[in-house]
């Protein structure tokens, strides 16, 4: 214990310490030592604030001048990262190594079938083939890459006009690409099945000398130099990359800068958002395959709505980095394809660690063609899809009733929030340019419950973004979030976790379930749970009800004249079990010939 004496004669010696560091000499060191120890006394001794105020005015201590923050972009990530896994991904790890060892975290071989039969003639029965299925045949160099690079080139920009897919068409890079590709197959350095195999990218991801727009007018012309992990992975693989395709803008429905992207069924109808080019170019035939994203519903709900087949990984099994941030806990990169083999084959190479994306786990990916259904714990919503579940049943499914998922009042993913952050650097620019006061901005309502604690309402896919600003590509869903207090994100988040435990209970029997096409995107989005798409029959689409967009149909939009198209289903998986609910769904795609039909162009 020390007395008050004792304790101001120790601040005496700090007070000197500092001085002495100050570099103060006469009478400033005197002034500045002396009203120091007033306050350490009044501290100390509990003199009123009364008394220190009646204290002559010291002497201003000159301030050193101040480092500015570093600058901040839309990409560096924060110190916080999201786990998905209940206990969290350190936890998760011990357990993959206490169960399968080393080998957990090898990347299994992908084998694809030897081609069998004859070649197709046609330039469109080659391009509308699954891509596992062209990837045998380039194998067998029974055709070559820069014979499918030219024939998808030439439906590209025949297409494109009407369906508004593409915003670059990439032919010179991507021949020089493919005739390498041929070089190296025949001299014998073959790379795997994705070798020479065409594909598309969303325009959220950087690519070397290639601009990225990330669906605005003010991004037309930028060009970010630097390959995304994404490309990187895949131009080792082997594949050809043909052309960025289109999102919408800042990652929001269908309509970007030259347009809306149409679906190639039903071309009265957007294709939906916000991963709408991958979408429309993949079920037109134009690409192998492509690679979406989703931060809330993009790569489901273009899915469903072009009638193609995608994965939507669990969060942190693909590296982001080099594509646009919208919510550091929320993005998640998928390929999006006309067979569900085809994501198989595709996401054995894109998944893994990357050190450039924090929030990136390796897990074991192991696709089953054979996966014996009757051996997995397969929950079927009542709203599920009666005809997908009645093939699987027959399929040797033991379906298990579940309820409705578990839901925590007040959660919120924080996508206001992030996304504002993400976007400060533009925000700050454009409202320079439009003449908005950013410091004069209302609060948002305190409590967690304001679209920046939770994230704004959801965009209809393929609508315009709410309230843009005539004449511009300006978009104020970043703003809105700059208000919220940390107080209210942070209680916003323990709900959000509480969410996921809440959710890890509900899914300790399961593998997977299937319920109604998209019902659980939401709560997904804050969970981190994977979803695999799956067309399960071919009818005339239900038109939404509510606010409409995109040719989806409102309350108080015209009625379209529909054409039928393929008809989706989702199998919503455990955390990490992405290669089972692929096999699922390969073993309903394989009893049916849904994904083999084309739309009429």
């Amino acid at each position: 214990m020390h007395n008050a004496e004792d304790l101001l004669a120790q601040a005496e010696l700090d007070v000197s310490a500092q001085a002495d560091a100050l570099g103060l000499e006469g009478l400033d060191r005197r002034r500045f030592m002396l009203f120091s120890l007033a306050s350490a006394a009044a501290t100390t001794l509990g003199w009123s604030g009364a008394g220190q105020a009646q204290a002559p005015t010291a002497a201003p201590v000159q301030q050193q001048p101040q480092t500015p923050p570093l600058p901040l972009g839309n990409g560096e990530a924060p110190a916080l990262q999201f786990q998905p896994y209940p206990g969290g991904t350190g936890a998760f790890m011990e357990k993959l190594a206490r169960e399968r060892g080393r080998a957990a975290f090898d990347r299994a071989e992908f084998k694809v079938a030897k081609w069998d039969g004859a070649v197709p003639t046609s330039a469109e029965d080659l391009a509308f083939l699954p891509a596992h299925r062209l990837s045998a045949l380039i194998k067998a160099r029974k055709v070559t890459s820069l014979q499918l690079t030219n024939i998808y080139l030439e439906r590209l920009q025949r297409y494109n006009p009407t369906l508004l897919f593409a915003v670059t068409i990439m032919p010179e890079q991507a021949r020089a690409e493919a005739a390498r590709a041929d070089a190296e197959i025949a001299a014998g350095r073959y790379r795997g099945p994705l070798h020479g195999l065409p594909y598309g990218l969303k325009d959220l991801f950087s690519t070397k000398g290639v601009p990225t727009a990330w669906g605005t007018r003010d991004f037309e012309n930028r060009i970010i130099d630097e390959d995304a992990e994404v490309v990187v992975r895949l131009r080792e693989a082997g594949a050809v990359l043909l052309a960025k395709l289109s999102t919408g803008m800042f990652a929001q429905g269908d309509q970007w800068f030259r347009g809306r992207t149409n679906n190639p069924w039903n071309i009265v109808q957007g294709a939906s958002g916000s991963s709408a080019g991958p979408g429309s170019a993949t079920a037109a035939g134009c690409v192998a395959f492509s690679i979406g994203t989703e931060t809330s519903g993009s790569i489901v709900s273009p899915s469903i709505r072009n009638g193609i087949s995608a994965l939507r990984p669990t969060f942190g099994r693909v590296s982001r980095y080099g594509g646009m941030v919208l919510a550091w806990s929320m993005d998640r990169v998928g390929p999006m394809c006309r067979t569900v083999e085809d994501c198989a084959m595709v996401f054995n190479v894109l998944h893994g660690v990357d050190e450039k994306d924090p929030s990136t786990v390796m897990a074991p990916f192991e696709f089953d063609r054979k996966i014996a259904l009757g051996s997995l714990r397969i929950g079927v919503d009542p709203a599920a899809p009666k005809e997908f579940v009645d093939k699987l049943r027959e399929l040797g499914m033991n379906p298990k009733a579940v309820g409705a998922r578990p839901t925590v009042p007040g959660s919120g993913s924080g996508l206001g929030v992030e996304g504002a952050a993400a976007f400060d650097e533009y925000v700050q620019r454009k409202a320079k340019e439009i003449g908005l006061d950013l410091s004069a901005l209302p609060e948002t309502p305190r409590g967690g419950g304001g679209p920046g604690a939770g994230g704004p309402p959801p965009a209809t896919p393929g609508g315009p973004p709410p309230n843009p600003t005539a004449g511009s590509d300006w978009n104020p869903r970043f703003v809105s979030a700059r208000t919220v207090r940390g107080f209210d994100f942070m209680q916003n988040q323990r709900r959000r976790y509480a969410l996921v435990q809440r959710w890890g209970e509900y899914m300790k029997e399961l593998d997977m379930f299937i319920a109604a096409p998209s019902a659980d995107v939401g709560q997904n989005a804050q969970t981190g749970h994977p979803c695999a798409v799956v067309p399960y029959k071919f009818d005339v689409p239900v038109q939404q009800q509510g606010p409409g967009g995109g040719g989806g149909g409102g309350q108080n939009a015209p009625r379209l004249e529909l054409k039928a198209q393929p008809i989706c289903a989702t199998i919503i998986g455990a955390l990490f079990a992405d290669d089972k609910i692929l096999s699922v769904a390969h073993r309903f795609q394989e009893a049916a010939d849904i994904h083999l039909k084309r739309p009429a162009l």
